[in-house]
């Protein structure tokens, strides 16, 4: 790794100190948008069950804890740095026990089998440490006919190559490459039955 690429690392991939604070800022700013096109391609009900992986400062989380105004919303990231700003973002969602967010890896996600609707991540699957490993993750914790987005903007790195034939040997379903002008994202759905 160049020392480039670990200042980038510092401050987007896995932020930290000085340089994560800031990298949380601009990444606030430059994912809200687009956030906000993944998560609309979920079609989030009111009452949804929300799991964000990678959710950096916090943005979608905040725009999912409205839009699921009567549902639960959870979120996980590997960044002490990105905990404290989305926990600051989301505060009063918070202390009502609407938003519950977590410092740990896609992984090993410490959520229980089947308990949540819908599952996204923005700009973060491409730092995963392992894929295949996130992705069966997702879908232990998803119910039955639930649904993932995978958002990648024009600046995540991330290739399109292969990238829907991962997500459909986890056993997703209706896979499919959406596009927007800023990024891509992939959509998949878990069957209802086995």
């Amino acid at each position: 790794m160049t020392v480039l690429q670990a200042l980038l690392m510092r401050a987007f991939g896995r932020p930290q100190g000085i340089l994560g604070r800031l990298g949380g800022a601009i990444m606030a700013r430059t994912n809200e948008n687009f956030g906000a096109w993944v998560s609309s391609l979920l079609d989030v009900g009111p009452t949804d069950a929300i799991l964000e992986v990678g959710f950096g400062p916090g943005v979608v989380i905040q725009r999912l804890s409205a839009l699921a105004a009567e549902g639960h919303i959870a979120g996980i990231d590997v960044s002490r740095e990105m905990l404290k700003q989305a926990r600051a973002r989301s505060a009063t969602a918070i202390r009502r026990g609407r938003v519950d967010l977590r410092q740990g890896s896609v992984e090993n996600l410490p959520f229980t089998d089947a308990s949540f609707d819908k599952a996204l991540a923005v700009n973060s699957m491409q730092v995963w440490p392992d894929t295949a490993a996130g992705l069966r993750e997702i879908w232990r914790i998803l119910k039955p006919g639930g649904n993932i987005a995978l958002g990648f903007s024009v600046h995540s790195g991330q290739s399109r190559e292969g990238l829907t034939d991962k997500v459909e040997a986890t056993g997703f379903k209706n896979v499919r490459m959406v596009t927007a002008q800023n990024g891509f994202c992939v959509v998949a759905g878990k069957p209802d039955r086995p």
